[in-house]
């Protein structure tokens, strides 16, 4: 019988057992969960651009824009509104719905939410959604946030809470769930997803997706990011996570979250079309659209534009209603492309 119920009480066991399902099981209960409440042949289009990059102090084993590594990206300063709006109104042309902004701070300072509100405000006067990733939020951040029309706040928790400091000990798992409390707490939707493929164990991704499915409320927007080695990081020579592994956990996270969006993010530039047509039909219902994401590569709109023709997948039309806008843009073939960014799709202080 298909079950649709959401729950925030999973074992691990419970998770693991989905995890080792026979692959044509897994992806078959999936899908159906995936059509029970999803259009299966609609994907939501988000483009991402970094707004401040590089000079991150925090040591996240895998982001090239921590200032530690040596990465050859160069920190620079928060773009002007003029520049993020040419980016934006170039996205939305090219088909995007959704405008994220990151940048790579631990935190934003008091003085600079101000300074990414009015950004926020701009972008959403094109009729876009808007989400950032900015770090750790202090006190009345989130709220300032959403009065500028803010609609997503991202920010992932990576990895299983016990495999956490072996990736990132400059801030503790804890402070990611007091960031996402104060998302919650401020009305704001949460994209909040993680990183596979970084030496964990097959039960250790179970950690993860968990974790997501037993916070207070399941994120509505959960990217499912491949690990994208950078040289120059601690992570550049991690063994690259089997194609069908990464495919499992889209399944899983969709079994987990129903009602959420899982977006196929980082690493699709290393996945071919068959390995993501496999994500859309496991329950991927959204990707980042455009040739950079941060500091590394993505599949560039024409390729997305192609694959989308060869499966009869098409961009979700924008809806507006409840004043935010959901995603729905109907792309042309000569629209222009947005540049994105995100390091690795991750959605800590340096990505979305």
């Amino acid at each position: 019988m298909l079950d649709t119920t959401i729950r925030h009480d999973w074992t691990r066991a419970e998770v693991a057992a989905l995890f080792d399902l026979p692959f044509n099981e897994l992806l078959h209960r999936a899908h159906q969960v995936h059509r029970a409440l999803h259009d299966p042949n609609a994907v939501q289009v988000s483009t991402l651009l970094s707004i401040k990059t590089g000079g991150c102090p925090e040591d996240c084993a895998y982001c090239p824009q921590a200032a530690r590594y040596d990465t050859g990206v160069a920190a620079q300063k928060l773009m002007e509104i003029d520049e993020v709006m040419e980016r934006a109104r170039a996205a939305k042309a090219a088909g995007a719905s959704r405008f994220c902004m990151g940048a790579a701070w631990r935190g934003p300072k008091d003085r600079d939410i101000p300074k990414v509100a009015a950004i926020v405000s701009a972008v959403k006067s094109l009729g876009l959604e808007t989400c950032a990733t900015l770090g750790m939020l202090g006190d009345g951040h989130a709220q300032a946030l959403k009065d500028a029309g803010l609609d997503y706040y991202n920010h992932n928790i990576d990895t299983a809470p016990e495999f956490y400091g072996e990736i990132i000990h400059t801030r503790e798992y804890q402070d990611r769930l007091g960031t996402l409390e104060q998302v919650r707490d401020a009305g704001l939707k949460t994209c909040c997803g993680g990183i596979v493929g970084m030496g964990e164990t097959r039960d250790q991704r179970a950690g993860l997706l968990q974790a997501l499915a037993n916070l207070p409320a399941h994120p509505q927007s959960v990217p499912i990011n491949q690990l994208v080695p950078v040289p120059g990081t601690p992570l550049a020579n991690a063994d690259r996570l089997d194609p069908f592994e990464f495919v499992r956990a889209i399944a899983v996270a969709r079994l987990l979250m129903p009602a959420s969006v899982i977006r196929l993010s980082a690493g699709r530039q290393q996945m071919d079309d068959a390995v993501q047509a496999l994500c859309f039909f496991a329950g991927a219902g959204s990707i980042f659209y455009g040739e950079k994401l941060l500091t590394t590569g993505n599949p560039d709109v024409a390729a997305d534009r192609a694959l989308f023709r060869r499966l009869n997948l098409h961009p979700m039309e924008v809806v507006e209603h409840a004043g935010t806008v959901h995603a729905d843009i109907m792309q042309t073939d000569d629209a222009v492309a947005g540049q994105a960014g995100c390091g690795q799709g991750c959605g800590c202080s340096t990505a979305a």
